[in-house]
This record gives C-alpha cells, structure tokens and sequence, in this order.
C-alpha cells in the first residue's frame, strides 16, 4: 500500500511506521480491520490432513498494504476510533518510553509498533480471536518479471501457483506456452475438496481469475469466462463479468454456457438468499460501476455485504473433505487508483465483516482450519503524513464523506455538466457529501484556504469545460493533478484526504511490500519476511499437496 518503508528486511533490516498494518481483527463486535490502500483477499482452507475435514480462507485485498490497516485503524490507541470519532494525534501523544514518530500502541490488537523505523512485535492483546493476537504475521512481497510494480495477475499468480511470471499474464510462463495449476485446482484435483472464488469487482477481472484461469493476457476476459464455467469450481460470486459476450459481442453469453454447464446462474439477491448448494454462480443484483459491487459507503443496508457472500459461500462450500475459498476486496484497489481514502476505508471495513464471517466458521474448527489476509499488492502509495498537517492528523475528517468518487461522478457531476451547474452550487453539495466548506468557525479543520479554494475552482473549470476531452491525454501538468478521473471529484478526496493529515503518492500500484496474517491450523509457517510465490509453497506444504 504505499511509499517505500522497508518492512522486515525485504529490503532491509527495518520497518517504517508508516506502512505499518496493526493487525486486522477477526472477533466479531470488537473493531473492525485497520484502512487499507490496496487488494486485500481472505484465502479460507478447510479440511488441514491432521484434523479431519477442514477450510481455507483466503482473504485477499488488492491494492492492500500495511499503511491502509493504520489509517483504517482511526486513531493510534482505539481502532474504532474512526467509527465513533476520536480526535486529532500528534507524535508528542506517544507513550513514554516510545519513540517519536507516526508510531503509538494498539493495547487491543495485540501489535506494539514503535516510531519510523521501528519494530513490529506480536503482543498479548485481548481475549477475543483476532489478527495479532495468537496469530502468525508476516511480510509478503515480490513482483512480476522485469518489473517492481506489479499487477494483479503476475501477483495473483505468485501467490496460487508460486510461479513468476509477466505483469498482465495470469498463471503461465514468460512465453506464454506453459499453463500452471492453481493450488485451488491442485485441492479439488487431488483430494476432492469444495472451491470458491468470491470477489467485489468482476468475476473475470486479474485477481480472481488467477485461481481458476490461465490466460497470457487478463484482458482476455471471455476467455477467462470460459475457463471460469470449464473449472468446476462448486461457488462463484461476486460483480458482473466483463464482456461476456466477446469483444465483438458476437459469443454465446458466459452465463448461458455457465448454465448449459450444470450452473445455476443467479443474478437476483432474493434468488441468492435461496441457494443451498453449488455448482452455482451468484451475480450481485446490485451492479455499480463498471458492473463490480458498489463501494461499500454507497450501499444501502437491504443490498448484501461482501460478508454476506462469504456467509452463503461456506454454507455451499461446507463438507466432510474440505474446501478452499478465496475472496478479493477489489474495491479497496480501485479507490486507492482514484485516492478516495473515505472509500478505501469503508471497503477494508467490509473485507473485515467478511473475516468475522470467516472467523466466526472456523472457531467451530479450530482443529482444521486455517485463514490467511493478505493483500497481492499495494495501490496509491497511501501514507501517514501530509506537508500541510505537519505532524498532526485529523483522520476523523474522512467520516464526513457519504459516497463515492464514483457515485458523485454519476449521481451529481454528471448533472453539473448537462446544467452548467455554478461552483457556488456545487459547493452545497461538496460541504454536504465531503464537509468542505468555503467558511466556518476558526478551529474548523474542513473549511477551505484561499490555496485550497482555487485548486478546487481549477479542477471545476477543467470538469465543466466542454472542450477538455480533446485535451493531450499525455499532458503531465494535469496527469499529476488529475490522473485519468473526473478533476472536480479526484481534488474533492485528494483535499479531504489532506486535510486529514494522509497522503497519496500514485495513481498506480507501489512497490510497497505487504502483510500476511494467518490464523488457525498451520499459521505459524507464515511469520517472518518472504516472497509472494512462498505463501503457495507454504501452503503446499501444509496441506501435502504434490
């Protein structure tokens, strides 16, 4: 998730506070995961050769890494914070005896982090089950060939097959001549366990397809879709798949091959709600942009969670061999490409339901069963830390915005282009979807300087100008300002973001390195700092697969 902190000796012997992930909490009731920045998955295993039937989760973020828990966290000492409005924290809050820094202690995580450059050690914590208490956590990271900011596929393909290869190819070789088997393949091939793949954005997208899929290019999407229906795989769910019909649109459907494959094919949350058993394939009903899940601070409470899916998918899952199910929080990628903090946090808190839900399962099989949280890469270079804050945060800022950069853009700029809607007009709506505001009260952290103000008239005029579309898209003035999102609604975050004391560094993945936390059977295999390919290989291991 962020600048380049060296976590662990993955590229040298310290960590930098500033990436540092707390710890992500699994007890139901007692907080919630800590704010991410990039793709974070929960990879489930269910059915360990020494207890008898059991899971693997694997929960899995895109675009997640240690900055993200922290900033999620809140506030240094209470990571519901966020939630229930903790104030402003300075270094100079830092207990005695701790260094100095962005650092502090999370006395319930279980995680002690000391100042920039310090250690991460495993603590106590409470009684409740949560990661960083009696939990293995380690340091993951690794790129695709030639590359040292990755995407999903070649990451995605590290960690299900242990295999590198290009950015951009999904499970096979440099040549793209030779296919890797995934290690959910692997599962049902040689012991006949259950699979699922769950994820917020599109069933077909990088990050999911990587463990089912093997394609030299993840823009293949109706070939993806093909292998999709081809693997067997007993539970899907999650956004739309993309072209479905082919890039020409001249196929037959995906979903009408799913279903003359034995799928039931289910694109209604009613229909979902009624699901017993797999072979099955769940379209959220609900659809967003580019047809993923809806960020989950535009969600209304009678459309399904990202835990709800992982809820109906170890009830279809479920059996005496053992299953393994991979779900992705995508969306906490895709916020993090378009700097929303407000939307990266409210995602990292749904992959935290989903944990509860995965850890709610595996108390029943503590013998059995092992989770794993991990993200494939870090996206934005989010941080702690801004020049204009200085050493203060206000991170409670964020709970002032109510929706997405992506719903604002269809639900609000949209209309201000077709009206010619007035930058005084547009401001009533900025103060009360984000809370800034052009006046206030002296000690008000959200109203606008003179500074500030005129970014934000630029970044109108550059919206409301019919022209811009023919503007030199290589224009690197307005790629730093902008990147390729809507200017009024990129400067909108990046200014709430900033007044709240973090920062982006990038529209793009980073090079930061990840963390990895395991809970259950097996989980002290994953402490320590090692490759991406290794948590395949460790897994491999554990569950004898050949």
């Amino acid at each position: 998730m962020a600048g380049s902190p060296v976590l662990f000796g993955r590229h040298g012997p310290q960590l930098d506070v500033s990436a540092l992930s707390p710890g992500l909490k699994l007890d139901a009731g007692a907080g919630r995961v800590p704010h991410p920045a990039n793709d974070r998955r929960i990879i489930a295993v269910h059915g360990l050769p020494d207890g008898g039937d059991g899971l693997a989760v694997v929960l899995l973020t895109e675009g997640f890494a240690l900055e993200h828990q922290i900033v999620r966290g809140g506030q240094a000492y209470d990571v519901k914070a966020l939630r229930q409005g903790a104030g402003r924290y300075r270094d100079s809050d830092a207990p005695a005896g701790e260094d100095h820094g962005v650092g502090g202690v999370f006395p319930d995580q279980g995680f002690r982090f000391h100042g920039s450059g310090g250690l991460l050690q495993q603590g106590q914590g409470g009684d409740a089950a949560r990661f960083g208490d009696g939990v293995g956590a380690g340091l993951g990271g690794g790129d695709g060939l030639r590359r040292d900011r990755h995407g999903a596929a070649s990451t995605a393909t590290s960690i299900s097959t242990g295999y590198k290869t290009y950015s951009g190819t999904i499970n096979m070789d440099e040549t793209a001549t030779v296919a890797y088997e995934t290690i959910a393949e692997k599962l049902r091939e040689q012991f006949g366990w259950k699979i699922g793949v769950i994820s917020s954005v599109n069933l077909n997208h990088a990050t999911p397809a990587a463990f089912y899929a093997h394609q030299a290019s993840r823009g293949n999407y109706y070939e993806i879709g093909e292998e999709l229906v081809a693997s067997g795989f007993e539970y899907f769910a999650g956004g739309g798949l993309l072209k479905p019909t082919g890039s020409a649109k001249d196929k037959t459907s995906l979903y009408d091959l799913a279903a003359q494959s034995g799928y039931q094919v289910v694109m209604t949350q009613a229909e979902a709600e009624a699901v017993t058993a797999g072979p099955v394939l769940i379209i959220d009903e609900h659809l967003a942009d580019s047809d993923a899940f809806a960020y989950e601070n535009d969600r209304t409470e009678d459309m399904w969670a990202l835990s709800d899916y992982v809820k109906k998918g170890i009830e279809v899952l479920d059996n005496d061999t053992g299953f393994f199910m991979m779900v992705e929080g995508g969306k906490i990628d895709w916020a993090c490409h378009a700097n929303d903090a407000g939307s990266t946090i409210a995602d990292t808190i749904a992959l935290s339901d989903a944990v509860e839900e995965a850890v709610a399962f595996a108390k029943q099989h503590p013998d059995e069963t092992l989770i794993l949280v991990t993200g494939d890469h870090e996206t934005g270079g989010l941080t702690i830390g801004y020049a204009g804050t200085d050493y203060d945060t206000f991170l409670t800022n964020l709970s002032n915005q109510k929706i997405s950069y992506a719903k604002y853009d269809s639900n609000y700029v949209a209309g201000y282009k077709e009206n010619n809607t007035s930058f005084e007009d547009v401001m009533k709506d900025v103060e009360a979807l984000f809370g800034l505001k052009l006046s206030g009260a002296e000690d008000d952290k959200l109203v606008l300087t003179d500074y500030e103000v005129q970014k934000l008239k630029d970044a109108y005029a550059a919206t409301m100008d019919p022209d811009r579309a023919k503007a030199d898209p290589a224009n690197q003035a307005e790629y730093v300002l902008y990147g390729t999102y809507e200017p009024l609604s990129v400067t909108i975050t990046h200014l709430l973001n900033n007044k709240s004391g973090i920062n982006f560094s990038s529209y793009a993945h980073t090079g930061l390195p990840v963390a990895v936390f395991a809970q259950g059977a097996g989980q002290d295999l994953f402490g320590g700092s090692y490759d991406n390919t290794q948590i395949y290989h460790k897994l491999a291991d554990l569950l004898d697969v050949k």
